[in-house]
C-alpha cells in the first residue's frame, strides 16, 4: 500500500552539464502529470510522462526538469545566433521604412530579441540530453516511490486500526441483534397494557405475528455477513502489491451502505450506539482511504 504525496530528486552529470529532475506528487482522484521542461527540451515532456505513468498510477505528478552547467564550468558560455540576428535586422528594417521611420536598426534592438543570446543550455540538444535525463529522472522516481511506500505503511496501519474498532462494533451487533425481537415483545406487551387493554395473552395470534414481523424487518444477518466480507477484501488490499487506492474508496462506500441499512433496521439502543461507533470509524476510514494510491 502506497500513498499518493512524495518527492524525488535526481541528477545527472554529462558533457559539461547537470540535468537534475525534481519530482512532487499530491492527492488526485485520478493520474495527473504536470511536466516543466526548458524550452529547448519540450521534445522530451512525451518520454518523461511515459516513465512517471509507468511506476505512478494514481495522484497529481509534477515534474520539473533544469540544464545546469556542469562542475567543470565556471559559469554558462553565451552564443550568439547569428542568423537569427541576421533574420530580425532584416525584419525590422522592413518594417521601419514601411511605417517611413527615421534611423536604422541599432545593435541594442537586436541583441535584446529573444533567442539571439543563447547560453550551452540553451545549445543543448533533446535527443542528446535524453540519457541524462532518463537516468535522473530514475533516480528520483525511486526517492519518489521509497516516500510513498514509507507513507503508504504508516496509512496501512492507521486504515487497519479504524477496521479493527468496526470489527469490534460489529460484533457486539452481532451478538445484540437475536434479542431485539424479544426486547420488542416486552415493549409491545407494556404498551398494550399502558393503553388499558385487558386480557391479551402472552401468546396471542395478534401479538405473534406483530413479532415476527418485526423480527423480519429488523433482520440485519446479510448486512452483518456482507460487512465482514468488506473487512475481509481489506485485509486482502493490504497484502497486495498493486495500488488498492479506489479498491479501498469501492469498499468504504459499500460499508457505509450496510451500516446505514442496519442502523434504519435495528430498532435497539445498543444496536444505534454500535452504529453511530462504526459510522465515526468509517469517516475517518474513508479520509485516510483518499491518500492511498
Amino acid at each position: 500500500m502506497k500513498s499518493m504525496t512524495g518527492y524525488g530528486r535526481g541528477e545527472c552529470a554529462r558533457d559539461g552539464f547537470k540535468i537534475t529532475v525534481e519530482l512532487g506528487a499530491v492527492n488526485r482522484r485520478q493520474s495527473e502529470i504536470s511536466v516543466n521542461l526548458p524550452r529547448e527540451l519540450e521534445l522530451l515532456e512525451s518520454p518523461v510522462r511515459e516513465a512517471i505513468h509507468a511506476r505512478v498510477a494514481r495522484g497529481r505528478v509534477t515534474a520539473r526538469i533544469n540544464v545546469h552547467a556542469g562542475d567543470g564550468k565556471s559559469c554558462a558560455q553565451m552564443h550568439i545566433n547569428k542568423r537569427l540576428a541576421i533574420a530580425y535586422a532584416d525584419e525590422l528594417a522592413k518594417l521601419a521604412r514601411q511605417l517611413k521611420l527615421s534611423g536604422g536598426v541599432s545593435l541594442d534592438q537586436i541583441v535584446r530579441a529573444p533567442g539571439v543570446f543563447q547560453s550551452d543550455a540553451e545549445l543543448v540538444e533533446a535527443d542528446k540530453i535524453w540519457p541524462a535525463v532518463e537516468k535522473a529522472l530514475h533516480q528520483a522516481l525511486a526517492a519518489l516511490l521509497k516516500m510513498r511506500e514509507r507513507e503508504g505503511a504508516h496509512l496501512s496501519a492507521d486504515l487497519s486500526a479504524r477496521i479493527g474498532i468496526m470489527r469490534k462494533a460489529v460484533e457486539k451487533v452481532r451478538k445484540q441483534a437475536p434479542l431485539t425481537a424479544e426486547n420488542y415483545r416486552k415493549q409491545l406487551l407494556e404498551r398494550v397494557k399502558a393503553a388499558g387493554i385487558e386480557n391479551i395473552a402472552v401468546n396471542d395470534e395478534r401479538l405473534l405475528k406483530e413479532i415476527v414481523l418485526f423480527a423480519d424487518r429488523a433482520d440485519i444477518a446479510e448486512e452483518l455477513t456482507r460487512l465482514q466480507s468488506h473487512f475481509q477484501q481489506f485485509d486482502d488490499c493490504r497484502k497486495s502489491p498493486e495500488p488498492v487506492g479506489r479498491t479501498l474508496d469501492f469498499l468504504a462506500q459499500e460499508m457505509n451502505r450496510e451500516i446505514n441499512t442496519i442502523g434504519s433496521k435495528a430498532n435497539d439502543a445498543v444496536i444505534s450506539r454500535e452504529v453511530v461507533i462504526l459510522k465515526a470509524e468509517l469517516e475517518r476510514f474513508r479520509e485516510q482511504a483518499q491518500n492511498v494510491e
